[in-house]
């Protein structure tokens, strides 16, 4: 019997319809040529919301995996060869996980880093200022960054105007940033205050250094915040050996 997705936990509503409904493709429950049930039968299915249907079948259709012609339906294109690349919730159960996870960042982002000194508009910096404006505020309040500070990383991708950069960042989600898996939502201790600030400071030399277009203290400064995420994360794997 298929669980409801609503049963987990909402903000990976979306990629776990994905995976659901990419599974059935590549086992052949679905073929090429077949029509995808409609929005309101995978609703009722998998107890999920408009939006959230919209949002997974539109990375779908990112993946190739699916067309939609408008006024017919969303059709299956067929796995083929479309792009297969994915991290699933599962694979970000553990410390080591979320490591491999950030090495995979470092390489991405900090080159997009350096991109998006290169070739900002005035747009992209409102953008990330906004999104900055916005991680602060949360941990000043004392609320939940992860959002902020996912969109705050996605706008930098943005600001390549490699459209791949930051298609690949969305396909990847806020689960990317480590705290939103291993660090629920605790009280605003001093310690983690202090800690949650020095990342905003990083945060802001990137921004500045993309700012000022200086590409390589851009890359330098997106691989010292990564990086220093990765420390802190092998110091917690060490210290619970």
């Amino acid at each position: 019997m298929h669980a409801p997705l609503a049963r987990r936990r909402p903000r990976t509503l979306a990629l776990e319809l994905v995976d659901s409904l990419g599974d059935r493709i590549r086992a052949g429950q679905l073929k090429a040529g077949d029509k995808l049930p409609t929005e309101a039968a995978i609703m009722d299915e998998f107890e999920v919301s408009r939006t959230v249907v919209r949002e997974a079948i539109s990375k779908l259709q990112a993946a190739g995996l699916v067309e939609t012609r408008h006024g017919i339906g969303t059709f299956v294109i067929g796995p083929g060869d479309a792009p297969s690349f994915k991290i699933s919730p599962e694979q970000f159960s553990t410390l080591q996980d979320v490591i491999a996870v950030l090495e995979l960042r470092i390489g991405l982002e900090t080159e997009a880093a350096g991109l998006a000194a290169q070739r900002r508009s005035e747009a992209n910096l409102v953008a990330l200022r906004r999104a900055l404006d916005m991680v602060i505020a949360a941990v000043e309040a004392g609320q939940d960054s992860v959002a902020a500070d996912f969109q705050f990383h996605l706008e930098i991708a943005r600001a390549t105007q490699n459209g791949h950069f930051a298609e690949l960042m969305s396909t990847l989600g806020s689960q990317i940033i480590p705290r939103a898996r291993l660090e629920p939502s605790v009280d605003m201790s001093a310690e983690r205050l202090a800690y949650m600030r020095r990342v905003n400071a990083e945060h802001e030399s990137i921004l500045d250094a993309i700012t000022s277009q200086d590409t390589e203290s851009a890359r330098a400064a997106m691989r010292t915040h990564l990086s220093n995420s990765r420390e802190r994360r092998r110091r917690a794997q060490a210290q619970s050996a």
